[in-house]
């Protein structure tokens, strides 16, 4: 448990959904494929209407809440905390792209019939074309990495115009032309169903449309990168976390010499005294950039460009440290827990593997070159749908 933990209060449905979860979360790694079961569950829990307001009904959870769960679910199980995180983003984008009466419904229906959101986004793949046909729009094209596609109820996805302009649109995922496809086996993440999803002739109703301010439109529409970001900060400081949980456990669960020899070892303390910092700075920095976070949504429409800029630099900063934090202590844990620990039927390399995975999507790298322009010029990143 980290120091930090005993600040965020428990979420009574939270508690016995990260003991399923955690209990068959290495069997469920070596499978891969739909986590039908989980799913189930966190539909049952109640936990995907915390972002969705008290007056409609939700939880009313803010950002700093909403993300320590998060990453306690990713200390235990990162596939499904990214699937859960992505959730609470597409449930809000029509609060963030679209109008009042979008958000309403849509947050509504979300309750009603404890809708999961999927993802169908990925700007990067611009196959996805939306056309007018007799007065009709209309889908064709295909998105890839389209995490928690599969055995969603809705879906938000992007798609390009026939003037090549970005469109969003909020739309059920079985309706008739949507095909899923289960392609995803990488090594990591392995049940986020981060596959392809095809698109035939798929309706689209104008009131499904998030036009009004759309994608980029104003300062506040432009923090949904940033929640982005945000959200995978604290799946990747669960990530660090549980690693380190999870040598903890192996050793303790040693017979009592060998735990006590380990326990002693000074070399071992130092990894570990390293590894443990590494864990708590990722926590801390994310608690301040959800706090940053928070701040700037309440505002609403009256934020800044400068204001929305400062959070960008807060949450890319918690990004950086937490990924590189849960790469080194997945990869490190080893150190402290010993050859034996390297079997396979134990899958404590999930941990890295999954860090490694999801990592790549979205370099750091990038992050840091725009911390060093906030550094050096300071220059807020331009609002994009990375940054």
């Amino acid at each position: 448990m980290s120091a930090l933990e005993a600040s965020f209060p428990s979420d009574p449905a939270l508690e016995p959904l990260l003991a399923e979860l955690a209990a068959t979360a290495a069997r469920r790694d070596a499978e891969g494929g739909t986590a039908k079961h989980e799913r189930d569950l966190i539909r049952a829990s109640g936990l995907l209407g915390l972002a969705i307001p008290r007056a409609l009904g939700g939880a009313g959870a803010d950002w700093i809440e909403i993300t320590q769960a998060v990453r306690r679910m990713a200390a235990v199980d990162s596939a499904l905390a990214h699937l859960f995180a992505f959730h609470h983003l597409m449930v809000v984008t029509p609060q963030i792209f679209g109008t009042p009466a979008q958000a309403r419904a849509l947050m509504e229906k979300t309750l009603r019939e404890r809708c999961f959101w999927g993802n169908a986004v990925n700007p990067k793949d611009p196959r996805l074309r939306l056309s007018r046909d007799g007065g009709v729009l209309r889908l064709d094209g295909a998105k890839t990495f389209c995490s928690g596609a599969s055995d969603s109820d809705m879906l938000i996805v992007s798609a390009l115009d026939e003037q090549d302009r970005l469109k969003i649109a909020a739309i059920p995922t079985k309706r008739a032309g949507v095909r899923i496809h289960d392609d995803w086996d990488n090594m990591g993440q392995r049940q986020t169903d981060s596959g392809a999803v095809s698109f035939e002739r798929v309706e689209v109703r104008e009131d499904e449309l998030l036009v009004s301010p759309g994608p980029m439109g104003s300062p506040f529409a432009a923090l949904r990168p940033c929640l982005v970001q945000l959200l995978l900060s604290a799946i990747f400081a669960g990530l660090a976390r549980g690693a380190l949980d999870e040598a903890k456990a192996y050793v303790r669960g040693l017979p009592s010499e060998g735990a006590a020899r380990i326990g002693a070892d000074p070399f071992i303390l130092h990894t570990t005294g390293e590894l443990w910092t590494q864990a708590a700075a990722a926590e801390a920095l994310l608690d301040r950039a959800a706090r940053a976070f928070q701040t700037g949504w309440e505002k609403g429409d009256a934020i800044t460009p400068q204001q929305r800029g400062a959070i960008a630099i807060e949450i890319a900063t918690a990004k950086t440290v937490s990924a590189r934090a849960a790469l080194d202590i997945g990869s490190r844990i080893f150190e402290i827990m010993g050859a034996r620990a390297t079997h396979a039927r134990l899958r404590l390399d999930r941990f890295w593997r999954n860090a490694r995975t999801h990592t790549l999507h979205d370099p750091i790298d990038h992050k840091l070159k725009e911390i060093g322009d906030f550094a050096l010029n300071d220059a807020y990143p331009t609002p994009s749908f990375y940054s």
